[in-house]
């Protein structure tokens, strides 16, 4: 399984990024995509998250400004982020289960299995 995060850059207080997850080796649509980031001295933290059957969770220091997606015929989740802030400021990697179809999905890093490699998003004030 492999997982291949882009879409990140540097933007404004206020602007908007559209982060991408591409899978190979895994049918999204049978397993938890999520994101997550992690900002300097800090600890990796949940983002979003959406399940099998479409059920989708936020953390909610984002709720209302991102939001997850997934096309299933690109086999690629998508997070677009809106009225972005400077503390959004982090590496984002997005992050997938080996169980297929769990009911619902998880903020917990231990519920997820395999990683991208990271995508770092910059918010100037």
């Amino acid at each position: 399984v492999q997982l291949q995060a882009s879409g990140g850059g540097l933007v404004q207080a206020g602007g908007s990024l559209r982060l991408s997850c591409a899978a190979s080796g895994h049918t999204l649509n049978r397993h938890v995509m999520g994101w997550f980031r992690q900002a300097p001295g800090k600890e990796r933290e949940f983002v979003a998250a959406i399940s099998w059957s479409g059920s989708l969770l936020y953390a909610n220091s984002v709720k209302g400004r991102f939001t997850l997606s997934r096309n299933s015929a690109e086999n690629t989740v998508y997070l677009q982020m809106n009225s972005m802030k400077p503390d959004d400021t982090a590496v984002y990697y997005c992050a997938t289960d080996r169980i297929e179809f769990s009911a619902v999905p998880s903020s917990n890093l231990t519920a997820y299995d395999y990683w991208g490699q990271g995508t770092q998003v910059t918010v100037s004030s």
